[in-house]
């Protein structure tokens, strides 16, 4: 099937064959659905924190941080291409034909580029675009039309302009202040300062960037770090990663064959943000704080955020206590008591929502005590959950494990067999869902870092149809960073609020009370 140029590709990629024979098994077999039994809700899989358990678990994180290793880790690797799909959609109906300028905005597929127009002073990226605008022009004084919209739209995302659609979403200006705007990284490095600080005033941050924005997006940290800094008396250490080409998929036609370019090449591409997971497991931190780039919320908005960031990393920190306290009495060389076992027994089921199966109790004592371990010395994520109001996101649910054991994941409605009513219905009674705020712990109970590629479900990826120059391709996304990725990790999930949960998806997001100055 392959070539030796084919060889030489995959050799390139640090790819190797047996890999990419999986990944084409995978096309032809599909991936399981997951066994969900029930979605997670306060008080069964949820925990909703009561107000002094809130300010003890915010307090358990502030005494510990000087005995902390802290780390933000950003996914930053997308473009902003989605975030304005729209203009993009209605630029393009308009140089096909220029006559629909004059009605444009009164067709339905150019309504998100209409609203764009008339409130475009209210974007925090205005005041650039009127510079290029009016540079274009050769005219400093020359006003913006508000009814040009091809001379608009030229500026926001041509090469010669702006070009937003391909620049990445963390260099988009996302919010105004009165002496400055703020782009999305930039609140990013403010709220890591809020709660990442370590105890010598240093704040380590990690962003992954794809491999074509990686220059830019440094020479932009770079320029706003020091004011940043001075601002707030700390000292960033900021880090950079990008996707490994080793984690990109192979793409198939509809016959599932390897999908071919023009020059004869095989068509590979990024595999997801769970190739992510091999970034994160080369960071070196007691506490991994993870948000996306694109969820931020101006200064005044903030503080709910750094609370609950705060409470959530308490939690971590005293569930980890327990599980570290019972895997020493687990592997030292004293006898262990049925009494220990059940108390465990207890904890698993009462604190980490781990259900065993019924064959536990067929066991002789080793074995249980093997069981025990395997699933206390596991890498631990406390997981925000919002009340779903609407936005899209994976849902907290209970599962069924390859083992028997019934255990709390995240997951996306392509891992839900929506064709099973039961399944179905689960989904449809969920109450919450992910927002993408998780706080990590990535030390086995020795100090020493997990490899978190052992915790990971290879079966919970999916396939998603795609084109490639005007023809049919499947892609193959790899297990999810919060999904499939952390499968096997030991998870909390608990209630944040909604204002916590500010996500930008499209352009006009950012016309969101929450996104603009008061």
């Amino acid at each position: 099937m392959f070539s030796k140029t084919d060889m030489a590709q995959f050799a390139a990629k640090k790819i190797s064959i047996p890999h990419i024979e999986l990944q084409l098994r995978r096309f032809n077999k599909g991936f399981p659905f997951l066994n969900i039994r029930k979605p997670a809700v306060i008080n069964d899989g949820i925990l909703a924190l009561k107000e002094n358990e809130l300010k003890r678990f915010v307090r358990k994180f502030e005494n510990s941080v000087p005995d902390l290793r802290l780390t933000k880790f950003v996914p930053a690797s997308g473009a902003a291409s989605r975030m304005f799909k729209s203009l993009f959609e209605c630029y393009q109906r308009i140089k096909m034909n220029p006559d629909l300028v004059r009605n444009c905005l009164e067709d339905p597929e150019c309504q998100a580029a209409g609203e764009f127009m008339k409130e475009l002073p209210r974007f925090a990226f205005y005041e650039d675009l009127e510079a290029v605008y009016k540079s274009e022009r050769k005219d400093p004084d020359h006003a913006i039309m508000e009814n040009d919209l091809t001379g608009i739209l030229e500026v926001v995302l041509s090469k010669d302009g702006l070009d937003m659609g391909s620049s990445p979403k963390g260099l988009i200006k996302f919010h105004r202040y009165p002496e400055y705007s703020r782009a999305a990284v930039e609140e990013h490095l403010v709220e890591g300062v809020l709660y990442a600080r370590n105890s010598n005033n240093r704040v380590h941050m990690h962003f992954t960037v794809s491999p074509e924005h990686l220059d830019g997006f440094k020479s932009w940290v770079d320029n706003k770090k020091p004011m940043y800094e001075s601002m707030f008396d700390v000292k960033f250490r900021i880090e950079y990663s990008v996707q490994e080409p080793s984690t990109d998929t192979i793409a198939v036609d509809v016959e599932n064959r390897p999908f071919r370019l023009e020059d004869g090449s095989i068509l590979f591409r990024p595999g997801g943000h769970g190739a992510l997971l091999e970034n994160l497991n080369e960071i070196d931190s007691d506490v991994v704080f993870i948000k996306n780039i694109d969820n931020v919320a101006p200064d005044r908005l903030k503080d709910t955020t750094v609370l609950y960031k705060k409470a959530l990393a308490g939690i971590l920190l005293e569930y980890q206590e327990k599980i570290f306290h019972y895997l020493a009495l687990l592997t030292n060389d004293k006898p262990v008591k049925d009494d220990l076992y059940k108390e465990i027994e207890e904890f698993l089921s009462d604190k980490l929502c781990i259900t065993p199966p019924i064959s536990l109790e067929l066991l002789n004592i080793n074995e249980k005590g093997e069981y025990f371990r395997n699933k206390l010395n596991r890498p631990v994520r406390v997981c925000g959950m919002v009340r779903n109001e609407g936005e899209p996101g994976g849902g907290p649910f209970w599962t069924r494990n390859a083992d028997g054991t019934l255990s709390l994941q995240i997951a996306e409605t392509s891992q839900i067999d929506t064709e099973n009513p039961d399944q179905r219905r689960h989904m449809d009674e969920a109450t919450h869902f992910n927002p993408v705020d998780l706080v990590c712990g990535i030390r086995d109970f020795n100090g020493k870092n997990f490899n978190l590629t052992d915790f990971r479900d290879p079966k919970t990826g999916f396939i998603s149809i795609k084109s490639k120059d005007g023809k049919t391709l499947k892609a193959l996304e790899l297990p999810g960073l919060w999904n499939g990725a952390m499968s096997d990790w030991n998870t909390i999930f608990v209630e944040v609020p909604v204002g916590t949960f500010n996500p930008v998806k499209t352009v006009n997001d950012l016309l969101r009370p929450v996104h603009q100055p008061e």
